[in-house]
């Protein structure tokens, strides 16, 4: 019999597909990359039209060695590796290091890793797709360039360990221009005005917002101006202007591309777009299902597009029918439309199979996989129902000269809502408001009126779900990028995380500051974004792609020449603290690790002595009465515990607050109820319900 051979990437992928295709079939996997320029050089050659140096990834030769005996005693080769420009990048290094001729029907893809997608791949094999090879190639070559240029610069002029590179530098910069936006930010006085209004014949009340007159809407912008049209509204007799029923329907979101998961993932389940993108791979490339064996549980989430296969498209139709019923499935099977800059090339991100529900597969998967695996297959199925429906009723309430408004809603078909709703960055839910059943022309009773003081705020901090939402809006990265791309800058000590916002740190600033002023192009918005539209027009074969290196690289090398004649040595002092060096008495100073951020002596070499830095919370242990600190359990989680362990085993995953609860008398905790824009108070004794608001958003 015959001998095919099929390479892909990763041993996971490799057993999930090894049982789909029987006897006659081997699978190896590359275990990733296997060349790449090298390390140890720049690996380009200029003045030969950019032609790369590519080298065997150090490690790599026993892997390399044994695909090259198994591809020699195969009768047919077949390059597996993932459908993107990556992935068609390393078949084409493999085609080079196995003697593959590129002309060869060896290239197969698959959009999701089942049983029919595989052999279906078999049957339509093809050539290596050689724009996508070199849209991937000048990615890489300027990344090459501007990394290995001005990451040696910064070590000269500011820190060893220090990088530049095209994206990362740009999201840097949107990072520090939205802290400095902050820091200049002066709030703005402003007021509302609501008044509680009684329907007599019936005894309801309702709650209307102060509009201003009927012909222009009027802004509160002191207590002053609030108090002066009370006094005017003082026995004036109030009464129904109009009132407008309606109906309003409410359409569900589109199957996940790369970016909206990773900004759903983030919002609500907390998850980082590494680590998203990490478990996305575990599903796609395969999981042991019990009575199934190994098998991918959705499809690539690489992707850019929400295009769905009709077949998939059916599939869902019939299981909502009959899970839910016809009323849920839409006449016409919904489309969503793709973006103008997206490549389109796979499907959106869905399960492979709708029957595989996920709590039917819940035991085979760990908790992180079931979430991430669940968000995913809710959304599909929730973007193929029909709308939520919603009644509104809008009322006019006129009051001498002044007008308030009052607007309610009430759900009365629920549609895709019973399945999934999309979370949002404030995390606010749309609830039902009920108004009174009201009439034109009835008279209301004025109960009292509530005035409230408001300040403007500033925009908010970037998480790392709005960061890759705006590097998306502006076209800058790709579906592969935004993932390595954040992590590169916290990485760097560019940026910090505090809780789930990004916090650009001084060297952030300093970093940005040069780059601004010394390389304009590379931070450039729009710049950066017309570079990716190359990229995609290489991919197309629209446009050759040296000739948007030629065109880069002399305005680029002129930046640098200048940079490296005005950029002056620039001295970071360590951040000194109060914590004294038990070994030799100085003031110990904070330093940036690879685990973060720690206390060294600042006699070093001298003196050698770090210790973790701790922080501590204004709370009492309330075991011991010791300091309460704030700790990282092993996956990065941040929890609270006493000073004293081992000795005090105290440990709380909420904030401890040193009130007592008035019922049960056990401590309480800080939450957040992210729902009503508010902090609580909470009993930690799970048995006592007993909660108070103590700050309002």
């Amino acid at each position: 019999m015959a001998q095919k051979l099929v390479i892909v990437e990763s041993p996971t992928k490799a057993n999930t597909i090894k049982k789909f295709l029987g006897k006659g079939y081997k699978v190896e996997a590359t275990m990733g990359h296997v060349r790449d320029l090298p390390k140890s050089q720049f690996g380009i050659d200029i003045e030969n039209n950019f032609t790369p140096k590519y080298i065997t990834i150090r490690g790599k030769g026993k892997t390399l060695n044994k695909l090259k005996k198994e591809a020699k005693s195969a009768d047919i080769v077949y390059l597996a590796t993932d459908p993107d420009r990556e992935g068609e990048a390393i078949s084409w290094h493999l085609a080079h290091v196995l003697n593959i001729d590129e002309d060869a029907q060896c290239r197969i893809e698959f959009n999701e890793i089942t049983k029919d997608a595989v052999r279906n791949a078999i049957k339509k094999p093809r050539t290596i797709d050689m724009n996508l090879v070199n849209a991937q190639q000048a990615r890489r070559i300027l990344d090459r360039i501007v990394g290995y240029n001005i990451s040696p610069l910064l070590w000269r002029k500011v820190k060893k360990g220090l990088s530049a590179g095209r994206v990362q530098s740009v999201a840097t910069r949107i990072v520090c221009e939205r802290e400095r936006e902050i820091e200049d930010f002066k709030p703005e006085e402003y007021w509302s005005l609501k008044g509680i209004f009684e329907d007599e014949d019936s005894s309801s009340s309702l709650e209307a917002s102060f509009y201003g007159k009927p012909e222009e809407k009027i802004e509160l912008k002191t207590e002053e101006q609030v108090n002066k049209i009370i006094e005017e509204l003082d026995g004036v007799q109030y009464r129904v202007d109009s009132v407008k029923k309606g109906s309003r329907r409410r359409n569900p979101s589109p199957p996940f591309i790369t970016s909206s998961l990773q900004q759903e993932a983030s919002r609500k389940l907390g998850f980082s777009t590494k680590k998203t993108m990490v478990l996305a791979q575990q599903l796609y490339e395969g999981i042991e299902i019990e009575g199934e064996g190994a098998v991918g549980l959705i499809t690539y989430m690489r992707t850019d597009s929400t295009r769905i296969s009709k077949e998939a498209q059916n599939q869902a139709r019939k299981y909502i029918e009959e899970k839910y019923g016809k009323e849920y499935v839409p006449k016409v099977a919904k489309q969503y439309k793709t973006k103008k800059n997206a490549q389109d090339a796979h499907e959106a991100i869905r399960p492979t199979s709708v029957m595989r529900e996920p709590d039917k597969i819940k035991a085979s998967l760990n908790r992180e996989q079931y979430r991430l695996y669940k968000l995913i297959y809710d959304r599909f199925i929730a973007s193929q129902m029909t709308a939520a429906v919603y009644e509104t009723m809008s009322v006019h309430i006129l009051g001498g000269k002044y007008l308030f408004k009052a607007n309610g809603s009430r759900m009365v078909f629920p549609g895709f809502t019973i399945v999934y709703q999309e979370g949002s960055d404030d995390e606010k839910e749309e609830e039902d408001i009920m108004l009174p059943m009201l009439k034109e022309g009835q008279t209301l009773q004025l109960k009292e009126f509530v005035p409230e003081q408001h300040f403007t705020k500033p925009p908010p901090r970037y998480t790392e779900a709005s960061l890759v939402r705006a590097l998306e809006e502006m076209g800058i990265g790709r579906p592969s990028t935004y993932a390595p791309t954040i992590s590169t800058i916290i990485t760097r000590g560019y940026i910090e995380r505090e809780g789930r916002q990004l916090v650009p740190t001084e060297l952030g600033f300093i970093v940005n500051d040069l780059m601004m002023e010394h390389f304009p192009d590379i931070v450039d918005y729009q710049f950066t974004a017309d570079m990716e539209a190359q990229l995609d027009q290489v991919e197309e074969g629209k446009k050759e792609w040296r000739d948007i290196l030629k065109e880069f690289y002399p305005s680029f090398k002129e930046d640098l020449e200048k940079a490296d004649k005005r950029i002056e040595k620039i001295e970071i002092q360590d951040e000194e603290t109060d914590v004294v060096c038990e070994k030799c008495g100085a003031n110990m100073v904070i330093k940036n690790g690879r685990y973060g951020k720690f206390l060294a002596c600042p006699n070093f070499p001298k003196c050698r002595n770090t210790k973790p830095i701790i922080e501590t919370i204004d709370v009492d242990c309330p075991k011991c009465g010791a300091s309460v600190v704030v700790r990282k359990s092993k996956k990065g989680r941040k929890f609270y515990g006493c000073e004293q362990y081992p000795n005090c085993d105290f440990i709380s995953w909420d904030m401890p607050s040193n009130e007592k609860c008035p019922q049960c008398g056990e401590f309480m905790v800080v939450k957040n109820n992210r729902k009503k824009d508010e902090k609580i108070l909470k009993c930690s004794n799970k048995n006592c319900k007993y909660e108070k608001v103590v700050e309002k958003s």
